[in-house]
């Protein structure tokens, strides 16, 4: 009996997940067993699955070439980059990795918020490049206790950085579409509201068109000179532009960022700040939350190939 087909846009990691892949499944993975032009012109008429990640995602183009395509496993949470009006269009379900990440993503948005405010990556610096020993000690850093938190998306993340840094002695606040009727924590009915009110906005929300720029220049302002930025959403969600104006000009005190506009690309008005804390995308980069997203993945496929439910459909 022959496997399974399916084509892979990108390797599941860690390592042994992309080989339980290959063991169960016809695997057709872009860049090891060809690009994708030749990987479509081969299988593109066979296979009824695709994998891709948060990143990649899947365009109509894509979607429209693969004619028996019924299924996208989304290696991650984020969906945005998959044009599910095409997918819709052919009746194609997507699933992705939901709760598997939320606490790591929520430790980052912690461990960024107190790097920013600890000054610890300047403080790194400080240490190894001898600044400690000639210039004596590093400027003082602010305490989070006290402070009030913005939480900008109270959705699976927003929930849990809010209940970490509420352990810090923050205050909380939030913002999402609709109050939620059982939260403890202090609604607020917009984004510019909610930075007005909070000393640390954090962002949690999901990405996509609806959410591109909801930190502009007006929320910004509203979070004013002594205010920081989190961002361990998407690039997009933050108007980059404005961000680096903002800085520049001191009408916010810092940001800690973990996504880009336009990543891996980093403008250097960012990453040549020293109240700017930058990570490169890795709010779900451990061992433990990648290899039970990649067997979310899989058990998700072996549900497609087996014709039962889907366990997370979006």
């Amino acid at each position: 009996m022959s496997k399974f087909p399916l084509l892979a846009l990108s390797p599941l990691g860690p390592s042994d997940i992309q080989e339980q892949l290959d063991a169960e499944f016809e695997c057709h993975l872009v860049g090891r067993d060809g690009s994708l032009e030749e990987l479509l012109e081969r299988v593109g008429g066979q296979v009824t699955a695709l994998v891709t990640t948060g990143g990649r995602g899947a365009e109509a183009e894509l979607i429209e070439a693969l004619p028996k395509l019924r299924v996208i496993a989304c290696y991650g949470v984020g969906v945005d980059a998959i044009d599910h009006a095409a997918a819709g269009r052919q009746g194609v379900t997507v699933t992705n990795t939901p709760d598997v990440l939320t606490d790591d993503v929520a430790d980052l948005a912690v461990f960024l918020l107190g790097s920013l405010h600890r000054l610890l990556v300047r403080g790194d610096h400080w240490v190894r490049s001898g600044a400690w020993s000639r210039s004596g000690d590093l400027p003082l850093g602010r305490s989070l206790r006290g402070r009030r938190a913005g939480i900008l998306g109270l959705g699976r993340i927003g929930e849990a950085t809010a209940r970490r840094l509420e352990v810090f002695g923050m205050e909380i606040l939030y913002h999402k579409r609709s109050p939620k009727p059982d939260s403890r924590w202090t609604y607020m009915d917009s984004p510019q509201a909610l930075a007005r009110q909070c000393d640390d906005l954090m962002v949690c929300c999901s990405g996509g068109a609806a959410t591109r720029h909801l930190v502009d220049d007006k929320v910004l302002e509203a979070l004013g000179p002594t205010g920081t930025l989190v961002n361990v959403a998407r690039g997009s969600v933050v108007d980059e532009g404005a961000l680096i104006a903002a800085l520049q000009d001191g009408r916010v005190a810092g940001a800690a960022l973990d996504v880009f506009e336009n990543e891996p690309q980093v403008p250097e008005a960012l990453s040549g700040r020293d109240n700017v804390v930058l990570a490169p995308h890795i709010g779900s980069a451990t061992w433990e939350t990648r290899r039970a997203m990649g067997n979310l993945v899989l058990d998700n496929l072996r549900a497609h190939r087996d014709g039962r439910a889907l366990l997370t459909p979006v």
